[in-house]
């Protein structure tokens, strides 16, 4: 029997390699939106961050989503992240 493939992504935070089911994907939209993507399936320029509260504070201090996605990153966007993965 043939096994499938694990789709693998890198952490913009922490640089580790990890499934993709393990990350949450931070995405820039066309329109130059900032977006939580939990579909994993949305248009425009995308990063992935480690389902972390402390790789979100890490993001959130180093600027790492801001340089990856080149532009402003709210703070609104890191409040949901947490409400996220704190659920």
């Amino acid at each position: 029997m043939k096994l499938k493939k694990v789709p693998m992504r890198t952490c913009v935070v922490t640089k580790e390699k990890l499934e993709k089911k393990d990350l949450v994907r931070i995405v820039r939209t066309n329109e130059g939106k900032v977006v939580i993507d939990l579909t994993g399936k949305l248009n425009g320029r995308g990063a992935y961050i480690k389902k972390d509260i402390e790789a979100i504070n890490k993001a959130k201090k180093s600027k790492a989503l801001d340089r990856n996605l080149e532009i402003e990153i709210p703070n609104e966007i890191y409040e949901e992240l947490t409400n996220i993965i704190s659920e």
